[in-house]
This record gives C-alpha cells, sequence and structure tokens, in this order.
C-alpha cells in the first residue's frame, strides 16, 4: 500500500509539471511564436520526468506496466480537469464526468485480482 500512494502522489507531481508543460503556454504564451513555447515547455517538461521516471520505477517494483499506465491515466484526468476549468478558464462540461467513468472502469480491470 506503501508504494501504491508513493507512486501515486509522484505521478501526481509529475502531472501538474506536464499539463502545464502541454496545455499552459496557450494561455501564457500565446503572443509568443511556437518554438519560444516549446522550449519553455521543454524546460517545465524536464521537472515532469525527474518525478515521472522514479515514480514508474518505484512503481514498477509492485504493478505491472498496464496498471502503471492506467494510473497515469486516471491521475491525468484528475490533474486536467481542474486545470481547464480554474486555471484555463474552460466551463465544466458533463463528458468530464463520462470520462471519469470509463477511466474508473479501467482502474477496476486493470486492478482487479490483486
Amino acid at each position: 500500500m506503501r508504494t501504491f500512494i508513493l507512486t501515486a502522489l509522484m505521478l501526481v507531481g509529475s502531472n501538474i509539471f506536464m499539463t502545464f508543460a502541454w496545455y499552459g503556454h496557450l494561455r501564457n504564451m500565446a503572443a509568443r511564436p511556437w518554438f519560444i513555447a516549446a522550449v519553455v515547455s521543454w524546460a517545465i517538461a524536464f521537472f515532469e520526468y525527474m518525478i515521472q521516471v522514479p515514480a514508474n520505477r518505484l512503481g514498477h517494483t509492485a504493478f505491472n506496466v498496464g496498471q502503471l499506465k492506467i494510473l497515469q491515466e486516471a491521475i491525468t484526468l484528475l490533474v486536467f480537469v481542474p486545470f481547464s476549468i480554474l486555471y484555463m478558464k474552460e466551463g465544466f462540461r458533463t463528458d468530464f464526468i463520462w470520462a471519469g467513468l470509463c477511466i474508473m472502469g479501467a482502474v477496476y480491470f486493470i486492478f482487479r485480482g490483486m
């Protein structure tokens, strides 16, 4: 259980960096040339990888790659929805609920039997 919690927390941290690297430039750097946004995004992504790689290494001691990937996708949705609503100022959509339910189904199936 400790490995799961630590892995999940590290993946949340890496996802926060990833989400800003992938989408933050759309709000902050819309007037800049794309290559400047790309360099800034790469710099942010460096920190994502500095957390994500150790998280996956730790997680792989208890989970298989499929479980790690589904866990990552669930966390991505948990980070992305508040980011898109609160930071990007996009409205809440019921599609977020449906996507969340699909991901929860994937989590159930990939982790059942553990």
